[in-house]
């Protein structure tokens, strides 16, 4: 199903990596943006060339999230709201203290439930609107490492989908939900992350430009569908071994192997220059 021309979409955590490069495609397909972030200066200047609409926005307060899409609305209507921040912790799941545990659902589960109720409270009147959850390929599998990362995304999955029904029991057809799930990207969440060993998960296949998953947004923004993987053959790949844990775990060391061996690509790629790591 395809949705109206672009109107006005809200994206979070867009001061910088992959929700300032959707920020940017969505401005180019002829969106008007509002950025937000929870580093005020920073998602000011990224709003800069985009018209300079900007906020600054904590996802986990829910009422802020509200307030943000109150003023989207308030412009021309919300049209679409991307729930793009998130923050990643690696690690075997005992290693992470309780307030690490509690501020990865807090924003990667709960921040994006609040944008999600927030764009809905605004869209269900109206009866259309778009909600896009960046979800990442974590969500569809457990990922060895980031796996307390990967249950926090496997929750927002599961509450868009289960939303995503709820819409449709309500008998709202033209509010849709959708869930991008990219494999790892080069953005500054994997910057430091070349010698990690809990971040090979993230290093497995090969590395997204910010710009190409911001592309494939830009699509699913204009036709929404419930679940996007990015590339589609790992989606399919990732869900195969979902459903054969005992396969998945057996297959421990070849994904260890695996991204190792794309640690060592990415470290060759950028070289010894720091500054080279944000290319």
């Amino acid at each position: 199903m395809r949705t109206p021309a672009a109107g006005t979409a809200v994206v979070t955590g867009a001061a910088g990596g992959l929700g300032r490069a959707i920020a940017t495609a969505l401005h180019a397909d002829g969106w008007t943006v509002l950025l937000t972030d929870l580093d005020a200066d920073a998602v000011a200047t990224a709003a800069g060339p985009l018209g300079g609409w900007s906020r600054a926005l904590d996802v986990r307060d829910a009422a802020a999230c509200a307030e943000v899409a109150a003023e989207a609305a308030g412009r021309s209507g919300l049209d679409l709201w991307v729930n793009n921040a998130g923050i990643l912790e690696t690690g075997a799941s005992w290693t992470h203290d309780a307030a690490t545990r509690r501020r990865l659902v807090e924003v990667n589960t709960l921040g994006a439930m609040n944008g999600t109720l927030a764009a809905l409270d605004v869209m269900r009147p109206r009866g259309r609107g778009h909600v896009l959850n960046v979800v990442s390929l974590a969500g569809l599998i457990a990922a060895p490492g980031e796996t307390v990362y990967a249950a926090s995304k496997h929750a927002l999955l599961a509450f868009s989908l289960g939303t995503l029904a709820d819409l449709r029991m309500a008998g709202l057809r033209g509010v849709h939900v959708s869930c991008l799930c990219p494999d790892g990207i080069w953005t500054p969440m994997l910057h430091d992350r070349l010698d990690d060993p809990g971040a090979l998960a993230s290093f497995t296949g090969t590395l997204l430009t910010p710009e190409r998953v911001a592309a494939r947004a830009v699509r699913l923004a204009r036709r929404p569908r419930p679940v996007v993987s990015l590339p589609r053959w790992r989606g399919a790949q990732v869900r195969l071994l979902d459903t054969f844990p005992r396969l998945a775990l057996a297959l421990t060391p070849v994904v260890r192997a695996a991204g190792r061996a794309g640690q060592r690509r990415q470290r060759r790629r950028v070289g010894p220059d720091p500054s080279r790591r944000h290319l």
